[in-house]
């Protein structure tokens, strides 16, 4: 990743995992690679309203070898899986919400 990048995001748990993104979803390839000729790319000028923990950087995951499958064709399935789960998900999470306003209601 371009951690120069405006886009750039890194946060590190208390379990020591660290995620790193884009936000604006331009890495296909991420956590391992950026697009060399991102279009989205910005240089980060500054970094304003952040709480900076210490000096020391966390190493970064080491880009995993091809085994003959596509990252991004991977991370695309991944993340649909997760897409369409979504909505079953907020549907319980709703239901159960409105359980509760009836109970209180009585």
């Amino acid at each position: 990743m371009r951690t120069e990048c405006r886009h750039y995001e890194s946060r590190t748990y208390n379990n020591g995992e660290v995620v790193r993104k884009c936000r604006v979803d331009a890495a296909p390839e991420a956590p391992w690679r950026c697009p060399d000729d991102c279009v989205l790319f910005e240089l980060r000028m500054i970094d304003v309203g952040w709480q900076v923990g210490s000096l020391e950087r966390p190493e970064q995951a080491v880009e995993p070898e091809p085994e003959g499958q596509d990252i991004a064709a991977l991370l695309n399935e991944a993340e649909d899986i997760v897409n369409s789960a979504a909505p079953e998900i907020i549907a319980e999470v709703d239901g159960k919400k409105k359980s509760k306003k009836k109970r209180k209601r009585r």
